[in-house]
């Protein structure tokens, strides 16, 4: 199986280019069921240790329903599956350009949850056109052992949110430990109590927010993934929840910028438009860089093929 390695602002993206399971010629969400339900091991065996980390995103390379559309994509990492990926996104296209695929200009890349238009502007840089994002609930209290009652918004920019605005804990990279254990803290809690998303689906990503110290950046997040390990890059799905509450708290208007911070330094800069139905439309630039290629082995005797549970 070949794989393709990238970060995006520090953020790993492994792309299966080469080796991954059939899928047939359904839609990615249909593509995405069969995955889970038929090959889940291929997700484990490529994403978990030894051969990856909780910190990884894996991405694998599908043939487009629609033969207009760039690639088809389906987004996993340790814990299973992800609806859409931001980083993953921007770490896709410089994989495609990388492969000698793609070139400056727009791509639409199918996604379980809709078509993501992504535009690479050259030297490692891509903005992308996530799915519509939007605040479900406002202001949700939900009581967490050991830090009380934390209060935070639900949203959706792709896979859903529970964003507070006060972190518990100053965001710096030494409390990324601290960071960590508070934010799985409230997931635990947030499950326990029945808070979810619109659909019923569970809250697995968390994201603090605070000041940033960089000039002309807006603010600093760190976001806790499914899999347990924190973001590295500000996360692009979470910045899509962030600006959808920043519109709907009428603090960004259309086409206005905001840079977001992430824990570890690297920015991603966002702005909105709105459709037809008013719903909003994110758009969130960032860079990601090939950082390996790949072959992974998988012999029959190795007692941690599948990865490491």
């Amino acid at each position: 199986m070949r794989v393709i390695d990238s970060h995006t602002g520090g953020e790993p993206t492994r792309v299966v280019i080469e080796g991954g399971p059939d899928l047939g010629n359904g839609s990615m969400a249909q593509r995405c069921e069969k995955f889970a339900n038929e090959f889940d091991h291929i997700r484990t065996m490529t994403i978990r240790e030894p051969r990856s980390s909780d910190a990884a995103v894996g991405a694998l390379l599908c043939e487009p329903l629609n033969p207009e559309h760039t690639a088809g994509v389906i987004f996993y990492n340790t814990a299973g599956y992800l609806g859409m990926c931001g980083h993953g996104t921007i770490g896709l296209i410089n994989t495609l350009v990388y492969m000698g695929k793609i070139s400056e200009g727009i791509h639409k890349i199918e996604t379980p949850v809709g078509v993501v238009t992504a535009r690479y502007l050259g030297n490692h840089k891509v903005s992308i056109e996530n799915v519509e994002s939007y605040r479900f609930r406002k202001d949700v209290c939900v009581n967490v052992p050991e830090l009380g009652s934390v209060t935070g918004d639900i949203a959706w920019g792709g896979n859903w949110f529970f964003l507070i605005s006060k972190a518990p804990t100053a965001l710096t990279s030494q409390n990324i430990p601290d960071l960590t254990y508070q934010s799985l803290k409230i997931r635990r809690a947030l499950a326990a109590q029945g808070i979810t998303g619109e659909d019923g689906t569970e809250i697995d990503h968390i994201e603090f927010f605070g000041p940033s110290t960089l000039k002309g950046v807006d603010s600093k997040n760190f976001v806790m993934c499914p899999g347990g390990a924190y973001d590295r890059s500000p996360c692009g799905t979470g910045t899509s929840a962030k600006i959808a509450c920043l519109a709907e708290d009428g603090k960004l208007n259309p086409g206005d910028a905001w840079k977001q911070e992430s824990i570890v330094g690297s920015i991603f800069e966002a702005s909105y438009t709105r459709n037809k139905d008013g719903g909003i439309i994110p758009m969130i630039t960032g860079t990601a860089h090939i950082c390996g290629e790949t072959t992974l082995i998988f012999e029959d005797n190795d007692p941690f093929r599948l990865g490491i549970p």
